[in-house]
Order: structure tokens, then C-alpha cells, then sequence
């Protein structure tokens, strides 16, 4: 049950990508002719590869992440922020890996809103593409479905019905916490990174997000929300 997990061992999560270019003339042939073969499937018959690459932050191969956002809970009900953000996506991976050298996250448990689908996968995927190794929480090869430390709150409330699909915004609608995209949302993300150029919108945008991860979490325990979050230093 997941009441029995200590809240102090959950490191909550939350990625912002988008593509690796602001435009499609950027791309090279080669990548326009790759990115044109993995979506031909995907793609209406009336949308071009041109049109589509507007998606290209959902998927590794194409995008970066601009923004790693955590949380940790602190034993006085404190949900702890820190963001890892900027336009080297390398660093900010580089500066999110040394985290995982802490005792206190040695055993750490992640947890994200299809974070299985999306957000674990990703960050483990651009580390090997920067050359790096995925921090041991993001290695799954070898390990027993249980000896993998994530979780999962799209999981969770699936309840084993694989063909639901819920959003963060919509549990917390209905767990009664305030929405996150009260300023913006996902699909707004490129254009403000790349013609707005205001990361800062967007670190602000995924600590919101993970604060409201946190907090469906606890009303998944049927736990008070929290009232505060602190960056980290």
C-alpha cells in the first residue's frame, strides 16, 4: 500500500522539453528525413513533416530538456524545490546526476505523473545520448518489475485499467487542488522557450507542477495538502 512508503524517500519530478530546434529550416537533411520516417505513421495525411515538427519535444530523439524540477518532502510537511534549468541541456543533466551522490537518496523512490511513459525514460535516454550514464534510479535493465524504485500517480490511478488516460490538471481538479496551469501549459512551452525566450516562466510553470504532484499524491494517501514550497539551495 502506498501509505506504508515513507514520504521522506520520494523524490517527485517533473521534465519541460521541447525540440532540439526552434524551427524546422534548423534541422539538417538528414534530420529532416528521419524525423519525416518516425512520424509518417503518426502524421494525418493533410499534415507534413514541416507541420508536425511542432511535436518534436515529446520525443527524445528530437527534443532536450530546458528544465528538471524535484521535490522532497521534509519531516515538518515541507515540500522542498529545486530546478535544474537552462539551455545546456548536458549541464543540467550533469548538475541533476550529482544529486544521486546524497546518503539521503541512496534508496530514493521516483515519482512522477506518467513518468513511466514519459519523464524516467526520457531523462535516461538524453543522458546516454550526451554521452553520460542514466543516474541507478533510471536503470531498469536486469531488475524485477519490483526492485524498480518509481512510481507512478498515472499508474496509480488506473487501478489497473490500461485504457484510461488522466491529466495532472484533471486529478487535481478532482482531488480539489489548485490547478498548475493557471499561467501556462504544456503545449505552450516551445513558443515561450523559443520566440518569448522567458525560461523562467517555464521553471516557474514545472515547480507548480511538481508541487501538484505532491499533493495528489498525498490525497492518493488521504493525507492534508501542502501549503508551502521552498527552493532548495
Amino acid at each position: 500500500m502506498i501509505q506504508n512508503i515513507p514520504l521522506e524517500r520520494i523524490l517527485f519530478l517533473d521534465i519541460e522539453t521541447v525540440p532540439q530546434s526552434g524551427s524546422w529550416n534548423e534541422l539538417s537533411e538528414t534530420e529532416q528525413y528521419l524525423w519525416d520516417k518516425k512520424t509518417k505513421f503518426q502524421r494525418k495525411e493533410d499534415v507534413s513533416a514541416e507541420q508536425f515538427y511542432e511535436r518534436a519535444g515529446i520525443m527524445a530523439e528530437f527534443g532536450k530538456i530546458i528544465c528538471i524540477t524535484i521535490g522532497m518532502l521534509e519531516k515538518n510537511e515541507t515540500l522542498k524545490i529545486k530546478s535544474f534549468s537552462g539551455h545546456d541541456e548536458k549541464k543540467i543533466l550533469q548538475d541533476f546526476g550529482e544529486i544521486f551522490n546524497s546518503p539521503r537518496l541512496r534508496d530514493v523512490i521516483l515519482c512522477a505523473h506518467n513518468g513511466k511513459e514519459f519523464d524516467f525514460p526520457w531523462i535516461a535516454r538524453r543522458y546516454l545520448i550526451n554521452g553520460m550514464q542514466p543516474p541507478s534510479p533510471f536503470q531498469m535493465f536486469g531488475k524485477k518489475p519490483w526492485e524498480i524504485p518509481h512510481l507512478d500517480t498515472m499508474e496509480l490511478w488506473k487501478f489497473g485499467d490500461y485504457k484510461s488516460f488522466v491529466s495532472l490538471e484533471l486529478l487535481a481538479h478532482v482531488f480539489g487542488i489548485p490547478t498548475p496551469k493557471d499561467d501556462i501549459d504544456g503545449s505552450m512551452v516551445s513558443s515561450i522557450y523559443y520566440i518569448e525566450k522567458d525560461l523562467q516562466r517555464i521553471v516557474d510553470y514545472c515547480e507548480k507542477d511538481v508541487l501538484t504532484l505532491a499533493n495528489i499524491f498525498r490525497r492518493m494517501r488521504q493525507e492534508d495538502l501542502l501549503k508551502r514550497n521552498i527552493n532548495l539551495d
